[in-house]
């Protein structure tokens, strides 16, 4: 392994170059102000790099520590993170997954009592606030998200590729103006979803109106709010696959069209990737792979 700088001085050269400000640092670290300043020329030199600009009482990141502070930022965020996931292990407070909360209304919540019989040792905390719709695994050991792009710094495990279709309240297709024809769309509001927000636009093209892409809207941050508004029959929502398979089958909702896409990118269970052989999350994964293949509704 190589020799890494002291702790002590990378610490100190993070949080001063957080706060453009040694003073402030060294008040976060509870240190005096002639420390931190030892400690980051002491890593200058042994980096043989300036990373601040002094100026006056001043300081501002050289070029080098502007290279050089993200990469600090984001291995004390890991360590940080990975350190809490360690501390809710050793308290035995149960796998935190991270979940949109509209699969958690529709589709975790109803099987947590089979999953609790099934694994009876693993107690299961959900957690549903999302940043920028993003796996964070600051509060969370696992998250069930969807994503075109998996992100390198998570380990990726797929679970299905969804496909998407219109669906509506009864009354919608009933009353005036009515929803006939793919082109009667026109006359309805289009609710869309930021989390997915290529899927109107494929599905209008494979139904023949791609023109009709223009009129997308309003938009909703959660699937949750377009499934509230589509009960109301307030205007059409695009179904995430399997999960207002319950509204469909009591008939609070229907399908006014046979036409279905398969959303371009896929749902997966996603973790740390030094947590990827926590037998807890392969317990989960295998647990949720056997619900999706026993669900008619992923088929």
């Amino acid at each position: 392994m190589p020799r890494l700088p002291s702790l002590k001085g990378l610490r100190a050269f993070e949080a001063a170059a957080r706060h453009e400000s040694f003073r402030a640092a060294a008040e976060e670290l509870n240190v005096t102000h002639s420390a931190v300043s030892h400690l980051v020329k002491n890593l200058e030199a042994e980096l043989a790099v300036p990373l601040f600009h002094r100026i006056g009482r001043s300081v501002r990141l050289s070029e080098a520590g502007l290279l050089y502070a993200p990469v600090l930022k984001d291995a004390f965020e890991r360590i940080a993170d990975g350190t809490e996931a360690m501390r809710r292990l050793a308290a035995n407070q149960g796998l935190v997954l991270q979940v949109y909360v509209s699969v958690a209304v529709h589709w975790m919540a109803p099987r947590l009592g089979r999953f609790r019989r099934d694994n009876p040792d693993l107690p299961l905390v959900l957690h549903t606030a999302f940043r920028d719709w993003e796996f964070d695994p600051a509060p969370a050991d696992v998250g069930l998200i969807y994503t075109t792009e998996p992100d390198p710094r998570w380990h990726h495990m797929f679970l299905y590729r969804a496909r998407v279709f219109p669906i509506c309240a009864p009354d919608l297709i009933a009353e005036p103006p009515g929803l006939r024809a793919a082109a009667d769309l026109a006359e309805h509001a289009l609710f869309q979803v930021y989390s997915s927000t290529d899927d109107w636009r494929a599905w209008l093209e494979a139904a023949g109106v791609p023109e009709l892409a223009g009129r997308i809207g309003p938009k909703l941050d959660t699937q949750l709010l377009a499934h509230e508004a589509a009960l109301t029959g307030e205007g059409v929502m695009l179904s995430m696959g399997p999960f207002m398979s319950r509204d469909l089958g009591d008939g609070y909702l229907t399908r006014p069209f046979d036409i279905e896409v398969e959303q371009t990118g896929a749902w997966y269970l996603v973790c740390r990737a030094e947590l990827q052989h926590d037998p807890r999350i392969k317990r989960l994964y295998e647990w949720l792979v056997r619900e999706i293949e026993a669900d008619p509704a992923f088929g």
